[in-house]
């Protein structure tokens, strides 16, 4: 982990297209100015772990889920 002292004010660069800049420091909370690129998502880590967590078991199923999925009904003309 690289770890860098900032002032308010001042910035910091990932790569040539997400900007980090300190907004305010007050007692032990620092609050972040985060500019990035609409294509690469931005969220706490909490928020982060929490949609990986959902996607994960949206994505895996049991074989015994697939009998709650009533079988298609075929329309007759």
């Amino acid at each position: 982990m690289l770890v860098l002292s900032r002032h308010k004010d001042e910035t910091i660069m990932i790569g040539d297209d997400i900007e980090l800049t300190i907004v305010d420091i007050r007692g032990d909370k620092v609050r972040v100015g985060i500019k990035a690129p609409s294509s690469i998502p931005v969220h706490r880590k909490e928020v982060y772990d929490a949609i990986k967590k959902e996607n994960e078991g949206a994505s895996s199923f049991e074989r015994n889920d697939l009998k709650e999925i009533p079988p298609p009904r075929i329309a007759r003309f």
